[in-house]
Protein backbone atom coordinates (compact mmCIF):
# COMPACT_ATOMS: atom_id res chain seq x y z
CA UNK A 1 0.00 0.00 0.00
CA UNK A 2 1.48 3.32 -1.12
CA UNK A 3 1.52 6.51 0.91
CA UNK A 4 2.31 8.96 -1.90
CA UNK A 5 -0.16 10.51 -4.35
CA UNK A 6 2.46 10.41 -7.09
CA UNK A 7 2.47 6.59 -6.90
CA UNK A 8 -1.30 6.30 -7.34
CA UNK A 9 -2.48 5.35 -10.80
CA UNK A 10 -4.68 8.45 -11.14
CA UNK A 11 -5.59 9.83 -14.56
CA UNK A 12 -3.44 12.70 -15.77
CA UNK A 13 -6.09 15.46 -15.24
CA UNK A 14 -6.65 14.33 -11.64
CA UNK A 15 -2.94 13.90 -10.93
CA UNK A 16 -2.27 17.42 -12.23
CA UNK A 17 -4.99 18.93 -10.04
CA UNK A 18 -3.73 17.07 -6.97
CA UNK A 19 -0.16 18.24 -7.61
CA UNK A 20 -1.31 21.84 -7.97
CA UNK A 21 -3.08 21.63 -4.61
CA UNK A 22 0.19 20.58 -2.98
CA UNK A 23 -0.86 17.05 -2.05
CA UNK A 24 2.17 14.79 -1.60
CA UNK A 25 1.68 12.19 1.12
CA UNK A 26 -1.65 10.55 1.81
CA UNK A 27 -3.25 10.50 5.24
CA UNK A 28 -4.00 7.06 6.75
CA UNK A 29 -7.69 7.16 5.73
CA UNK A 30 -6.74 8.14 2.18
CA UNK A 31 -4.06 5.46 1.91
CA UNK A 32 -6.52 2.74 2.97
CA UNK A 33 -9.77 3.96 1.39
CA UNK A 34 -8.69 5.10 -2.10
CA UNK A 35 -7.46 1.66 -3.31
CA UNK A 36 -10.63 -0.02 -1.98
CA UNK A 37 -12.99 2.50 -3.58
CA UNK A 38 -11.13 2.14 -6.89
CA UNK A 39 -12.17 -1.53 -6.89
CA UNK A 40 -15.85 -0.56 -6.59
CA UNK A 41 -16.52 -2.09 -3.15
CA UNK A 42 -18.74 -0.61 -0.45
CA UNK A 43 -16.78 1.10 2.33
CA UNK A 44 -17.56 1.90 5.94
CA UNK A 45 -14.82 4.31 7.03
CA UNK A 46 -14.11 5.49 10.56
CA UNK A 47 -11.59 8.32 10.84
CA UNK A 48 -11.01 11.32 13.01
CA UNK A 49 -12.27 14.59 11.62
CA UNK A 50 -9.68 16.61 9.74
CA UNK A 51 -7.87 13.61 8.26
CA UNK A 52 -8.80 14.10 4.60
CA UNK A 53 -11.98 12.06 4.15
CA UNK A 54 -13.19 14.29 1.29
CA UNK A 55 -10.22 13.38 -0.90
CA UNK A 56 -10.53 9.75 0.23
CA UNK A 57 -13.87 9.35 -1.55
CA UNK A 58 -13.76 12.14 -4.18
CA UNK A 59 -10.61 11.17 -6.04
CA UNK A 60 -11.47 7.48 -6.62
CA UNK A 61 -15.04 8.44 -7.63
CA UNK A 62 -13.76 10.90 -10.23
CA UNK A 63 -11.27 8.31 -11.46
CA UNK A 64 -14.01 5.73 -12.04
CA UNK A 65 -16.44 8.24 -13.58
CA UNK A 66 -13.96 9.48 -16.18
CA UNK A 67 -15.24 6.78 -18.54
CA UNK A 68 -18.45 8.84 -18.81
CA UNK A 69 -16.60 12.08 -19.57
CA UNK A 70 -17.86 13.89 -22.69
CA UNK A 71 -18.05 17.40 -24.15
CA UNK A 72 -21.69 17.21 -25.26
CA UNK A 73 -23.93 20.16 -24.37
CA UNK A 74 -26.98 17.92 -24.11
CA UNK A 75 -28.21 17.47 -20.50
CA UNK A 76 -29.13 13.88 -21.33
CA UNK A 77 -25.40 13.10 -21.73
CA UNK A 78 -24.70 14.38 -18.20
CA UNK A 79 -26.97 12.45 -15.79
CA UNK A 80 -26.23 12.26 -12.07
CA UNK A 81 -23.67 9.47 -11.61
CA UNK A 82 -22.50 10.18 -8.03
CA UNK A 83 -24.48 11.55 -5.08
CA UNK A 84 -22.81 12.97 -1.96
CA UNK A 85 -25.11 13.60 1.04
CA UNK A 86 -24.06 15.80 3.97
CA UNK A 87 -25.86 17.08 7.09
CA UNK A 88 -25.15 20.85 6.97
CA UNK A 89 -25.16 23.56 4.32
CA UNK A 90 -21.66 24.79 5.11
CA UNK A 91 -20.20 21.30 4.86
CA UNK A 92 -22.02 20.66 1.56
CA UNK A 93 -20.65 23.90 0.11
CA UNK A 94 -17.12 23.05 1.29
CA UNK A 95 -17.16 19.53 -0.18
CA UNK A 96 -18.54 20.84 -3.49
CA UNK A 97 -15.69 23.35 -3.72
CA UNK A 98 -13.13 20.60 -3.12
CA UNK A 99 -14.65 18.37 -5.80
CA UNK A 100 -14.57 21.25 -8.30
CA UNK A 101 -10.85 21.67 -7.62
CA UNK A 102 -10.17 17.96 -8.11
CA UNK A 103 -12.18 17.91 -11.39
CA UNK A 104 -10.66 21.15 -12.63
CA UNK A 105 -9.00 19.64 -15.71
CA UNK A 106 -11.79 17.21 -16.59
CA UNK A 107 -15.14 17.62 -18.37
CA UNK A 108 -17.03 16.33 -15.33
CA UNK A 109 -19.78 18.63 -14.07
CA UNK A 110 -20.67 19.03 -10.40
CA UNK A 111 -23.28 21.02 -8.49
CA UNK A 112 -24.38 21.61 -4.89
CA UNK A 113 -27.92 22.09 -3.59
CA UNK A 114 -28.87 23.00 -0.03
CA UNK A 115 -31.61 24.88 1.80
CA UNK A 116 -31.71 28.53 2.73
CA UNK A 117 -31.11 29.61 -0.88
CA UNK A 118 -33.36 30.26 -3.86
CA UNK A 119 -34.18 27.06 -5.76
CA UNK A 120 -34.23 28.70 -9.21
CA UNK A 121 -30.44 28.95 -9.78
CA UNK A 122 -30.05 25.40 -8.46
CA UNK A 123 -32.81 24.20 -10.81
CA UNK A 124 -31.13 25.80 -13.83
CA UNK A 125 -27.83 24.13 -12.95
CA UNK A 126 -29.48 20.72 -12.53
CA UNK A 127 -31.36 21.10 -15.83
CA UNK A 128 -28.05 21.63 -17.64
CA UNK A 129 -26.88 18.23 -16.37
CA UNK A 130 -24.33 17.26 -13.69
CA UNK A 131 -22.42 14.06 -13.03
CA UNK A 132 -21.64 14.71 -9.35
CA UNK A 133 -24.36 16.12 -7.09
CA UNK A 134 -23.56 17.30 -3.55
CA UNK A 135 -26.65 17.92 -1.43
CA UNK A 136 -28.31 18.12 1.95
CA UNK A 137 -31.22 15.64 2.27
CA UNK A 138 -34.06 18.13 2.71
CA UNK A 139 -33.31 20.29 -0.32
CA UNK A 140 -32.54 17.25 -2.48
CA UNK A 141 -36.02 15.88 -1.75
CA UNK A 142 -37.48 19.24 -2.81
CA UNK A 143 -35.73 18.93 -6.18
CA UNK A 144 -36.75 15.29 -6.56
CA UNK A 145 -40.41 16.16 -5.97
CA UNK A 146 -40.13 19.05 -8.44
CA UNK A 147 -38.59 16.57 -10.94
CA UNK A 148 -35.43 18.68 -11.21
CA UNK A 149 -33.18 15.79 -10.14
CA UNK A 150 -33.40 12.28 -11.60
CA UNK A 151 -31.32 9.67 -9.75
CA UNK A 152 -31.99 6.50 -11.75
CA UNK A 153 -28.42 6.38 -13.13
CA UNK A 154 -26.54 6.94 -9.88
CA UNK A 155 -23.57 4.59 -9.52
CA UNK A 156 -22.02 5.93 -6.29
CA UNK A 157 -23.56 7.22 -3.07
CA UNK A 158 -21.52 8.84 -0.30
CA UNK A 159 -22.98 9.39 3.19
CA UNK A 160 -20.54 11.72 4.94
CA UNK A 161 -20.97 12.55 8.65
CA UNK A 162 -23.76 9.98 8.69
CA UNK A 163 -24.09 9.98 12.47
CA UNK A 164 -24.90 13.68 12.42
CA UNK A 165 -27.59 13.13 9.79
CA UNK A 166 -29.19 10.58 12.09
CA UNK A 167 -28.85 12.86 15.14
CA UNK A 168 -30.80 15.69 13.52
CA UNK A 169 -33.55 13.43 12.23
CA UNK A 170 -32.59 12.84 8.60
CA UNK A 171 -33.16 9.08 8.68
CA UNK A 172 -36.65 9.22 7.04
CA UNK A 173 -35.29 11.57 4.35
CA UNK A 174 -32.29 9.28 3.76
CA UNK A 175 -34.57 6.27 3.36
CA UNK A 176 -36.74 8.12 0.83
CA UNK A 177 -33.71 9.30 -1.17
CA UNK A 178 -32.13 5.85 -1.23
CA UNK A 179 -35.42 4.41 -2.51
CA UNK A 180 -35.01 6.48 -5.70
CA UNK A 181 -31.57 5.00 -6.43
CA UNK A 182 -30.73 1.86 -8.43
CA UNK A 183 -30.23 -1.33 -6.43
CA UNK A 184 -26.85 -1.92 -8.02
CA UNK A 185 -24.60 0.87 -6.73
CA UNK A 186 -21.52 1.47 -4.59
CA UNK A 187 -22.23 3.02 -1.18
CA UNK A 188 -19.55 4.73 0.90
CA UNK A 189 -20.21 5.71 4.51
CA UNK A 190 -17.75 7.93 6.40
CA UNK A 191 -17.94 9.24 9.94
CA UNK A 192 -15.73 10.18 12.88
CA UNK A 193 -17.96 8.28 15.31
CA UNK A 194 -19.76 4.94 14.92
CA UNK A 195 -22.91 4.55 16.98
CA UNK A 196 -25.20 1.47 16.99
CA UNK A 197 -27.62 3.39 14.74
CA UNK A 198 -24.87 3.89 12.16
CA UNK A 199 -24.08 0.20 12.16
CA UNK A 200 -27.75 -0.66 11.62
CA UNK A 201 -27.89 1.82 8.74
CA UNK A 202 -24.80 0.26 7.21
CA UNK A 203 -26.31 -3.20 7.56
CA UNK A 204 -29.45 -2.07 5.72
CA UNK A 205 -27.93 -0.21 2.77
CA UNK A 206 -24.33 -1.43 2.34
CA UNK A 207 -23.52 -4.75 0.68
CA UNK A 208 -20.61 -6.59 2.28
CA UNK A 209 -18.76 -3.35 3.16
CA UNK A 210 -15.05 -3.12 3.79
CA UNK A 211 -14.55 -1.57 7.24
CA UNK A 212 -11.67 0.88 7.46
CA UNK A 213 -10.62 2.21 10.87
CA UNK A 214 -7.46 4.25 10.90
CA UNK A 215 -7.84 4.95 14.65
CA UNK A 216 -9.85 3.65 17.54
CA UNK A 217 -13.51 4.61 17.01
CA UNK A 218 -14.49 7.88 18.68
CA UNK A 219 -10.84 8.68 19.46
CA UNK A 220 -9.74 12.31 19.56
CA UNK A 221 -6.70 13.53 17.63
CA UNK A 222 -3.42 13.17 19.51
CA UNK A 223 -2.26 16.57 18.24
CA UNK A 224 -4.98 18.39 20.23
CA UNK A 225 -4.23 19.41 23.82
CA UNK A 226 -7.43 18.99 25.86
CA UNK A 227 -7.98 21.10 28.97
CA UNK A 228 -11.01 21.12 31.27
CA UNK A 229 -11.51 24.08 33.60
CA UNK A 230 -14.12 24.39 36.33
CA UNK A 231 -15.90 27.74 36.02
CA UNK A 232 -19.15 29.29 37.12
CA UNK A 233 -21.35 30.65 34.35
CA UNK A 234 -20.49 34.23 35.36
CA UNK A 235 -16.74 33.54 35.12
CA UNK A 236 -16.59 31.74 31.77
CA UNK A 237 -16.00 34.87 29.69
CA UNK A 238 -13.12 35.89 31.95
CA UNK A 239 -11.51 32.46 31.58
CA UNK A 240 -11.79 32.64 27.79
CA UNK A 241 -10.12 36.06 27.70
CA UNK A 242 -7.42 34.93 30.13
CA UNK A 243 -6.53 31.85 28.06
CA UNK A 244 -6.49 33.89 24.84
CA UNK A 245 -4.09 36.40 26.38
CA UNK A 246 -1.90 33.83 28.11
CA UNK A 247 -1.44 31.68 24.99
CA UNK A 248 -1.37 34.56 22.51
CA UNK A 249 -4.23 33.04 20.49
CA UNK A 250 -5.49 35.21 17.64
CA UNK A 251 -8.39 33.09 16.35
CA UNK A 252 -10.66 30.46 17.87
CA UNK A 253 -14.00 28.70 17.64
CA UNK A 254 -16.31 29.11 20.66
CA UNK A 255 -19.11 26.53 20.84
CA UNK A 256 -22.35 27.00 22.77
CA UNK A 257 -25.45 24.82 23.06
CA UNK A 258 -28.21 27.27 22.12
CA UNK A 259 -28.95 29.82 19.41
CA UNK A 260 -29.97 32.47 21.95
CA UNK A 261 -26.80 31.93 23.97
CA UNK A 262 -24.75 32.15 20.78
CA UNK A 263 -25.99 35.62 19.90
CA UNK A 264 -25.78 36.83 23.50
CA UNK A 265 -22.19 35.64 23.95
CA UNK A 266 -21.10 37.18 20.64
CA UNK A 267 -22.50 40.56 21.69
CA UNK A 268 -20.84 40.33 25.12
CA UNK A 269 -17.42 39.55 23.65
CA UNK A 270 -17.88 42.33 21.09
CA UNK A 271 -18.44 44.81 23.94
CA UNK A 272 -15.13 43.68 25.44
CA UNK A 273 -13.22 44.68 22.30
CA UNK A 274 -13.00 41.34 20.46
CA UNK A 275 -14.06 41.05 16.83
CA UNK A 276 -16.68 38.29 16.82
CA UNK A 277 -19.27 36.75 14.55
CA UNK A 278 -22.21 34.48 15.42
CA UNK A 279 -23.09 31.36 13.45
CA UNK A 280 -26.26 29.39 14.20
CA UNK A 281 -29.29 27.88 12.53
CA UNK A 282 -31.49 31.01 12.71
CA UNK A 283 -29.03 32.99 10.61
CA UNK A 284 -29.80 33.26 6.91
CA UNK A 285 -27.57 31.23 4.62
CA UNK A 286 -26.01 34.40 3.22
CA UNK A 287 -25.12 35.59 6.74
CA UNK A 288 -23.64 32.20 7.62
CA UNK A 289 -21.46 32.08 4.51
CA UNK A 290 -20.28 35.66 5.05
CA UNK A 291 -19.36 34.92 8.67
CA UNK A 292 -17.34 31.86 7.63
CA UNK A 293 -15.59 33.75 4.84
CA UNK A 294 -14.65 36.60 7.20
CA UNK A 295 -13.27 34.07 9.70
CA UNK A 296 -11.23 32.35 6.99
CA UNK A 297 -9.76 35.69 5.88
CA UNK A 298 -8.78 36.58 9.45
CA UNK A 299 -11.20 39.50 9.68
CA UNK A 300 -12.95 37.87 12.67
CA UNK A 301 -11.11 36.81 15.84
CA UNK A 302 -13.75 34.58 17.44
CA UNK A 303 -16.46 32.58 15.67
CA UNK A 304 -19.19 31.90 18.25
CA UNK A 305 -21.32 29.04 16.95
CA UNK A 306 -23.63 26.18 17.72
CA UNK A 307 -22.99 22.63 16.54
CA UNK A 308 -24.00 23.68 13.01
CA UNK A 309 -20.26 24.40 12.57
CA UNK A 310 -18.97 21.37 14.47
CA UNK A 311 -19.03 18.93 11.58
CA UNK A 312 -16.46 18.78 8.84
CA UNK A 313 -15.69 22.48 8.36
CA UNK A 314 -12.09 22.68 7.18
CA UNK A 315 -10.52 26.00 8.15
CA UNK A 316 -6.77 25.72 8.29
CA UNK A 317 -4.54 26.95 11.10
CA UNK A 318 -7.24 27.54 13.71
CA UNK A 319 -5.17 27.25 16.91
CA UNK A 320 -7.93 26.75 19.49
CA UNK A 321 -11.48 25.64 20.23
CA UNK A 322 -13.44 26.65 23.34
CA UNK A 323 -16.41 24.66 24.57
CA UNK A 324 -18.19 27.49 26.39
CA UNK A 325 -20.95 24.95 27.08
CA UNK A 326 -20.25 21.23 27.49
CA UNK A 327 -22.11 19.53 24.60
CA UNK A 328 -25.24 17.54 25.46
CA UNK A 329 -24.16 14.79 23.06
CA UNK A 330 -20.73 13.30 23.78
CA UNK A 331 -20.09 12.62 20.06
CA UNK A 332 -20.34 16.36 19.42
CA UNK A 333 -17.31 16.89 21.65
CA UNK A 334 -15.17 14.82 19.26
CA UNK A 335 -16.38 16.86 16.29
CA UNK A 336 -16.02 20.22 18.01
CA UNK A 337 -12.39 19.78 18.98
CA UNK A 338 -11.73 18.41 15.51
CA UNK A 339 -11.92 22.00 14.19
CA UNK A 340 -8.36 22.50 15.48
CA UNK A 341 -5.26 20.38 15.10
CA UNK A 342 -6.15 19.49 11.53
CA UNK A 343 -3.84 17.68 9.08
CA UNK A 344 -1.20 17.01 11.73
CA UNK A 345 -1.02 20.54 13.16
CA UNK A 346 -1.16 21.12 16.91
CA UNK A 347 -4.23 22.61 18.56
CA UNK A 348 -5.81 23.49 21.89
CA UNK A 349 -9.28 22.50 23.11
CA UNK A 350 -10.56 24.20 26.30
CA UNK A 351 -13.83 23.05 27.89
CA UNK A 352 -15.46 25.16 30.61
CA UNK A 353 -17.31 23.00 33.11
CA UNK A 354 -19.93 24.33 35.51
CA UNK A 355 -20.96 22.23 38.54
CA UNK A 356 -24.09 20.95 36.76
CA UNK A 357 -22.05 19.63 33.80
CA UNK A 358 -20.21 16.78 35.53
CA UNK A 359 -22.60 14.15 34.17
CA UNK A 360 -21.89 15.36 30.61
CA UNK A 361 -18.14 15.19 31.29
CA UNK A 362 -18.59 11.59 32.46
CA UNK A 363 -20.33 10.79 29.14
CA UNK A 364 -17.35 12.22 27.25
CA UNK A 365 -14.94 10.14 29.33
CA UNK A 366 -16.94 7.02 28.56
CA UNK A 367 -16.98 7.78 24.82
CA UNK A 368 -13.30 8.60 24.30
CA UNK A 369 -12.17 6.10 26.98
CA UNK A 370 -9.93 8.67 28.65
CA UNK A 371 -9.91 9.96 32.22
CA UNK A 372 -10.41 13.73 32.17
CA UNK A 373 -9.02 16.02 34.85
CA UNK A 374 -11.16 19.10 35.65
CA UNK A 375 -8.95 21.85 37.05
CA UNK A 376 -9.54 25.29 38.54
CA UNK A 377 -8.27 28.14 36.38
CA UNK A 378 -6.25 30.65 38.45
CA UNK A 379 -8.19 33.89 38.10
CA UNK A 380 -6.96 37.15 39.65
CA UNK A 381 -6.63 37.59 43.41
CA UNK A 382 -9.49 40.07 43.80
CA UNK A 383 -11.86 37.64 42.21
CA UNK A 384 -10.77 34.79 44.44
CA UNK A 385 -11.56 36.92 47.51
CA UNK A 386 -15.04 37.57 46.29
CA UNK A 387 -14.39 41.13 45.03
CA UNK A 388 -16.49 42.01 42.00
CA UNK A 389 -15.74 45.11 39.96
CA UNK A 390 -18.43 47.61 39.07
CA UNK A 391 -18.09 46.68 35.39
CA UNK A 392 -18.63 43.02 36.22
CA UNK A 393 -21.73 43.88 38.24
CA UNK A 394 -23.07 45.78 35.26
CA UNK A 395 -22.46 42.74 33.02
CA UNK A 396 -24.39 40.54 35.45
CA UNK A 397 -27.27 42.99 35.54
CA UNK A 398 -27.31 43.07 31.71
CA UNK A 399 -27.39 39.27 31.57
CA UNK A 400 -30.22 39.03 34.09
CA UNK A 401 -32.23 41.65 32.23
CA UNK A 402 -31.75 39.75 28.96
CA UNK A 403 -32.83 36.49 30.59
CA UNK A 404 -36.01 38.04 31.98
CA UNK A 405 -36.76 39.99 28.83
CA UNK A 406 -38.79 38.14 26.16
CA UNK A 407 -37.63 38.09 22.56
CA UNK A 408 -38.62 41.32 20.87
CA UNK A 409 -38.67 42.79 17.41
CA UNK A 410 -35.70 43.86 15.31
CA UNK A 411 -36.05 47.60 15.98
CA UNK A 412 -36.08 47.17 19.75
CA UNK A 413 -33.05 44.85 19.62
CA UNK A 414 -31.18 47.52 17.66
CA UNK A 415 -32.01 50.02 20.38
CA UNK A 416 -30.62 47.68 23.06
CA UNK A 417 -27.38 47.18 21.16
CA UNK A 418 -26.82 50.95 20.78
CA UNK A 419 -24.30 52.30 23.34
CA UNK A 420 -25.93 54.44 25.95
CA UNK A 421 -23.87 57.54 25.15
CA UNK A 422 -25.11 57.43 21.54
CA UNK A 423 -28.79 57.31 22.42
CA UNK A 424 -30.87 60.45 22.12
CA UNK A 425 -30.98 62.61 25.27
CA UNK A 426 -34.33 64.21 24.32
CA UNK A 427 -36.85 64.30 27.14
CA UNK A 428 -40.33 65.91 26.77
CA UNK A 429 -40.76 69.15 28.70
CA UNK A 430 -42.84 69.05 31.85
CA UNK A 431 -46.26 70.61 31.25
CA UNK A 432 -47.56 72.84 34.06
CA UNK A 433 -50.93 71.80 35.40
CA UNK A 434 -53.85 74.20 35.99
CA UNK A 435 -54.50 74.46 39.75
CA UNK A 436 -58.23 74.75 39.01
CA UNK A 437 -58.32 71.04 38.22
CA UNK A 438 -56.61 70.18 41.50
CA UNK A 439 -59.49 71.65 43.61
CA UNK A 440 -62.13 69.35 45.05
CA UNK A 441 -65.63 69.51 43.65
CA UNK A 442 -67.89 72.27 45.04
CA UNK A 443 -71.64 72.42 44.38
CA UNK A 444 -72.65 75.70 42.64
CA UNK A 445 -74.74 78.24 44.56
CA UNK A 446 -78.26 79.15 43.45
CA UNK A 447 -77.03 82.45 41.95
CA UNK A 448 -74.33 80.67 39.95
CA UNK A 449 -76.81 78.13 38.74
CA UNK A 450 -79.24 80.85 37.63
CA UNK A 451 -76.49 82.75 35.86
CA UNK A 452 -75.20 79.70 33.96
CA UNK A 453 -75.74 80.52 30.33
CA UNK A 454 -75.84 76.89 29.19
CA UNK A 455 -78.68 76.14 31.55
CA UNK A 456 -80.73 79.27 30.77
CA UNK A 457 -84.12 78.67 29.20
CA UNK A 458 -84.36 79.56 25.52
CA UNK A 459 -85.81 82.98 24.88
CA UNK A 460 -87.84 81.76 21.92
CA UNK A 461 -90.84 79.60 22.51
CA UNK A 462 -92.30 76.89 20.40
CA UNK A 463 -94.50 78.02 17.55
CA UNK A 464 -98.17 77.39 17.43
CA UNK A 465 -97.65 74.41 15.21
CA UNK A 466 -95.75 72.68 18.01
CA UNK A 467 -92.40 72.65 16.12
CA UNK A 468 -89.35 73.43 18.19
CA UNK A 469 -87.93 76.91 17.76
CA UNK A 470 -84.50 75.34 17.18
CA UNK A 471 -85.62 73.80 13.89
CA UNK A 472 -85.31 76.13 10.92
CA UNK A 473 -88.43 76.45 8.76
CA UNK A 474 -88.32 75.42 5.14
CA UNK A 475 -87.54 78.16 2.64
CA UNK A 476 -90.37 79.09 0.37
CA UNK A 477 -89.47 78.71 -3.30
CA UNK A 478 -91.43 79.37 -6.45
CA UNK A 479 -93.11 76.35 -7.96
CA UNK A 480 -93.49 75.81 -11.70
CA UNK A 481 -96.68 73.89 -11.29
CA UNK A 482 -99.28 74.34 -8.65
CA UNK A 483 -100.09 71.14 -6.94
CA UNK A 484 -103.67 70.08 -7.21
CA UNK A 485 -105.34 69.34 -3.92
Amino acid sequence: MTDSFSNLSLAEPLARAVAEMGYESMTPIQAQAIPVVLTGKDVMGAAQTGTGKTAAFSLPLLQRLLKHENTSTSPARHPVRALVLLPTRELADQVAQQIKLYAKYTQMRSAVVFGGMDMKPQTLELKRGVEILVATPGRLLDHIEAKNAVLNQVEYVVLDEADRMLDIGFLPDLQRILSFLPKQRTTLLFSATFSPEIKRLAGSYLQDPVTIEVARPNETASTVEQLFYSAQDDDKRRVVKAVLNQRGIKQAFIFVNSKLGCGRLARSLEREGLVTAALHGDKSQDERLKALEAFKKGEVDLLVCTDVAARGLDIKDVPAVFNFDVPFNAEDYVHRIGRTGRAGASGLAVTLVSPSDMRLVADIEKLIKTKLQVENYPLDEDRSRGHVSEGRREERRDDRREERRPERGFERRREEETPRDRRSSFRPAQVSRDPFFEKPYEAPSSEQAAAASWEAAPKTTASRTGISANIKPKRKVAALFKSSE
